[in-house]
């Protein structure tokens, strides 16, 4: 506490535990309007969301207010009279002139008094984290205090958005990432955007965005190619091989042999000594369905004895053919203008923000991509970016962070999935990445349906309303022991209003996160408007023709 002003006394310890503590508020705070004045600023005594002080010798502990209930009794004129209680998180310790530590070594006994805290304590607190002057929002119980993270711990040890859909999840990453820029000008982000919410065609067919035009690089997956020759062994067995059908083993030993065979022969032509399956150099693709073709196919003794594959690819290449044909995998399958190995380090370029334009964001819109394949996308992006920084020489000057978006629809918890070769990438990322600059923000509705090996490296955590009960248990599970019983608070959370936990923040935060300016296009529809003073009509022929082509405006 401050030497200024004498601290304000407004309760004792009742109950002292490992993960928490309870205290009763003095009879002169449990009026109607427990108003008290600290410093400048008038707050409620022991109100949610706000921070107090407990004081006994040399213990001095800061905890948060997470839960108030109320215990009525009688008193000796039979008038009725109400205790007030509260919960207390300990956060941390305040040690020898004013140094904040969190986790809690020494415990008070019940007894030990507790103090409200002001902002002049609050910035105390604060003062180590405000010098990266990174900041997000607003507290909760301070409005006039604004959050500031330390970008080491929540950029380089991975984060995790969570929230239900509504609660502002767009609204979060979007003023995130505006004010990540504004606090560190040569920022390097990539994210996967899989409903063009945060950049988008207007309809004159104009780029808008969430993000200033100078910071952002617009890829749209379908018009950008991104080569299949550029996708390792495993992502091309996920696109042309059902991994349940009977003779998958078979194709995928085959797929190996010819992919071994194609890469050598473009690895002479560049000069190079050795190649392997994963090595992204340019093959063709009719080349290797023609030599799986002839397999299947091939007879001995002038037709008389079938060759020992005879028969084995049918599925392989009914599949092969039907995505080659699909021209919704034009994009992946039919590039045109990287169509060759010298090719590859223009599409790194554009990925990393230093191409013919560069930017701080590359927003990869995934919007018209086939559902079935947005995760082989997706995991090739990721692992462009981590590839990209593994062979870099200056990673270190140069650490890149790869926002997923929706993240849940291609890093599933389930396993033995149709895409287990691109999960497992992505898990690599989560795992190894950091060590080479590469670190992951995974933003997901559904935790619960999200890789437990994404999350579990995750160190911070922006959690938004969120009144799914197996959700809210999830959450609770992946944060600290102490501060689980915070995770209560989700459900009464406003749009935009987030409970920040982990490595990043000085102490578990309640915040008001910044309006985003601009703001991303994900609001929801207006159907009383849109009901009251809607279209009439519509040009249904115009939609058809968008449905067939994939095109979305």
């Amino acid at each position: 506490m401050t030497d200024e002003q004498s601290p304000i006394h407004i309760g004792y310890l009742s109950e002292v535990r490992g993960d928490g503590m309870n205290a009763r508020i003095t009879e002169e705070h449990t009026n109607e309007l427990p108003i008290i004045k600290v410093g400048n600023q008038e707050i409620l005594a022991g109100s949610i969301g706000s921070y107090v002080v407990i004081r006994q010798g040399e213990i001095c502990i800061l905890a948060l207010v997470f839960k108030v209930w109320g215990k009525d009794h009688f008193d000796t004129t039979d008038r009725r009279k109400t205790d007030r209680f509260v919960s207390l998180i300990p956060v941390g310790e305040i040690q020898g002139e004013g140094l904040f530590v969190r986790g809690v070594r020494h415990y008070p006994t019940p007894g030990a008094k507790v103090y409200a805290v002001g902002m002049e304590e609050i910035n105390v607190i604060f003062s180590k984290f405000r010098q990266y002057e990174f900041f997000i929002g607003q507290l909760a119980s301070h409005k006039d205090y604004h959050l500031s993270l330390d970008p080491r711990a929540l950029f380089g040890r991975h984060f995790a958005i969570l929230g239900q859909s509504g609660s502002g999840k767009s609204w979060t990453v979007t003023s995130l990432i505006q004010n990540t820029i504004r606090a560190m000008p040569r920022t390097h982000l990539i994210m996967l955007d899989l409903h063009g919410e945060y950049c988008w065609k207007d309809d004159s067919g104009a780029i808008q965005s969430a993000f200033p035009k100078e910071q952002v690089n617009y890829i749209d997956a379908m018009e950008m190619e991104m080569p299949y020759w550029m996708m390792t062994y495993a992502e091309l067995v996920d696109l042309f091989i059902d991994r349940d059908d009977k003779g998958a083993s078979m194709q995928m030993s085959f797929m190996r042999e010819v992919l071994q065979q194609l890469k050598r022969k473009e690895a002479k032509r560049l000069g190079m000594a050795t190649v392997s399956i994963d090595t992204p150099i340019y093959f063709s693709l009719a080349e290797m369905y023609m030599q799986f073709k002839a397999a299947n196919e091939e007879r001995k003794d002038f037709g008389k004895t079938q060759g020992a594959l005879f028969g084995q690819f049918d599925e392989f290449l009914i599949r092969m053919q039907s995505r080659f044909n699909d021209v919704r995998y034009d994009f992946l399958l039919k590039p045109k203008i990287r169509n060759n190995s010298e090719s590859m380090a223009d599409i790194l370029r554009e990925f990393v923000g230093l191409g013919s334009k560069k930017a701080n964001i590359t927003v990869v819109d995934l919007s018209s991509v086939p559902t079935d394949v947005r995760p082989a996308v997706s995991a090739q992006v990721g692992r462009l970016a981590y590839e990209f920084n593994y062979w870099n020489p200056h990673r270190r000057e140069f650490p890149i962070t790869l926002i997923c978006e929706e993240a849940h629809a291609y890093i599933p918890r389930e396993k033995g999935g149709n895409f287990e070769g691109t999960k497992k990438m992505m898990e690599r990322i989560a795992k190894e990445g950091r060590k080479y600059g590469v670190s992951i923000g995974v933003v997901s509705q559904r935790p619960t349906e999200l890789s437990e090996t994404m999350l579990s490296q995750c160190s911070s955590f922006i959690c938004l309303r969120t009144t799914n009960p197996d959700d809210q248990a999830y959450i609770r599970g992946l944060v600290p022991e102490a501060e689980g019983d915070l995770t209560d608070i989700l459900t009464s959370l406003g749009r935009g209003e987030a409970l920040v936990l982990g490595e990043a923040a000085p102490l578990p935060t309640r915040v008001q996160i910044y309006r985003p300016n601009p703001e991303p296009k994900s609001n929801d529809v207006d159907y009383y408007t849109g009901w009251r003073e809607g279209k009439g009509d519509l040009d249904v022929g115009n939609i058809v023709e968008l449905w067939r082509t994939q095109t979305r405006r």
